[in-house]
């Protein structure tokens, strides 16, 4: 028997497909997003504009998460994830809408807000209910499918929506291209939606038991974080993965402003987005790889192990970028960052699974979503405070490497992160 459940009669593909269609999806809107707040001529970023827009649109999620999260553990998972896409389209047709009138305001903000939040919602649904189409010891391949193809898509649907664009931007003015691009992620939200119908109502969850339970408001939510506190090592890899995702994202912001305002000429914000997509899909590579290799590492050294092995392997390509700022550290740093931090989050995301009882699932990954949410905003204010407009700065590598080490001989160090017995 294998540890990848990609077999004959495998019900996980019920769920890879809503996940995959949805996040090729989120790609193409994505693009659309940066193409229109950060690569048009007249709206060139520095530091502070991408950091706030990259944690505006985290900040309401982290703050509601933890409660919706418990009507993940109340009421069937599938008609939760095909309502949110259905609504996430009909959004998408309102902000297309909006960038088509280049609308840069305070509404279109709220409907982004929105979007990215029930983005999250509908992942951590997906989440939860994993477990239930897998076995236990499939738990860490169908991760690396699930979260790493999802993140592969979103860099697919990433590349389809510039490319999109580029080809349109040759007839019609940027807006109006930026526009059909989120049309056609509407599009794509709908199909997620129909594919919902290949799933049974309760085929991801609850289980009947838990349904039959009042939803008790905040005091369910503190009941999650209490069950994550009974299991500290899933705990400890949650906090982790926050770290690790953090400095991603200030990795992001550095790529982003090197490449709109540094590698390029700052007045071809076209030439610095095509940049920024090429380093985005080599990360998606290192990505892939990560996932991969993932199953078999656990195998070798143990889930425990080797989240803590990745997490020092993130260090050395650090410092190497820190040392020399150029094109090929920054894609060589991306490549090795992002196959490490797939490999921590998709072995700890089965490890909080294989952990957490049912009953408590939902509000456990909707805490898990926060706490990474969290991280990453701090992610991109720290990256506010020490980059420059250009991007270019030792400063911000080194400081993330020791947040790295400090994660890994720390946090996870084997006395408090491995479990005490085998």
């Amino acid at each position: 028997m294998g540890i990848w459940p990609v077999g004959k009669g495998s019900r996980l593909n019920r769920i890879l497909t809503i996940r995959w269609s949805g996040q090729l999806t989120d790609g193409l809107f994505q693009s659309a997003l940066a193409s229109f707040v950060l690569f048009s001529p007249e709206r060139a970023p520095n530091a502070v504009s991408a950091a706030l827009a990259f944690s505006v649109v985290l900040l309401p999620y982290s703050l509601i998460g933890p409660y919706v999260g418990t009507f993940l553990d109340r009421f069937s998972r599938q008609r939760i994830i095909r309502n949110c896409n259905y609504v996430r389209a009909v959004n998408l047709l309102i902000i297309a809408w909006l960038i088509n009138n280049s609308s840069t305001g305070i509404i279109l903000t709220l409907f982004v807000l929105f979007a990215f939040g029930v983005n999250r919602l509908i992942l951590s649904g997906l989440s939860a209910g994993l477990p239930l189409l897998v076995k236990k010891e499939e738990l860490i391949a169908a991760n690396a499918l699930a979260v790493t193809g999802g993140t592969i898509w979103v860099v697919i649907g990433g590349g389809i929506g510039i490319a999109i664009k580029n080809l349109l931007s040759k007839s019609v003015d940027a807006d109006y291209a930026d526009a059909v691009v989120v049309l056609v992620a509407a599009m794509g939200f709908l199909i997620a939606a129909l594919a919902c119908f290949r799933l049974k109502k309760y085929e991801i969850g609850p289980s009947e038991h838990e349904t039959s339970r009042e939803v008790r408001g905040y005091k369910e939510v503190l009941e999650g974080v209490t069950i994550l506190r009974s299991h500290p090592d899933a705990l400890r890899g949650i906090v982790a993965v926050g770290i690790q995702r953090g400095g991603i994202t200030a990795l992001t912001l550095m790529a982003l402003l090197l490449e709109r305002n540094s590698f390029n000429d700052p007045q071809d914000p076209d030439a610095g987005l095509a940049g920024f997509g090429m380093a985005l899909a080599i990360a998606g590579i290192g990505i892939g790889l990560g996932a991969i290799i993932s199953p078999y590492g656990v195998l070798k050294f143990g889930r425990h192990r080797w989240m803590r092995l990745l997490m020092f392997l993130c260090i050395p390509p650090l410092i190497v970028y820190a040392t020399q700022v150029n094109e090929i550290t920054m894609i060589g740093s991306a490549f090795l960052v992002g196959l490490c931090g797939q490999g921590i989050k998709v072995t700890n995301d089965a490890l909080v699974q294989s952990k957490i009882n049912d009953d408590y699932r939902g509000r456990v990954f909707a805490f898990y979503d926060v706490a990474v949410n969290a991280g990453i905003v701090i992610g991109a204010i720290g990256a506010a405070l020490l980059l420059p407009d250009n991007g270019v700065t030792a400063t911000l590598p080194i400081v993330i490497a020791l947040f790295y080490l400090f994660g890994a001989a720390v946090l996870m160090r084997k006395a408090t992160f491995a479990p005490s017995t085998k």
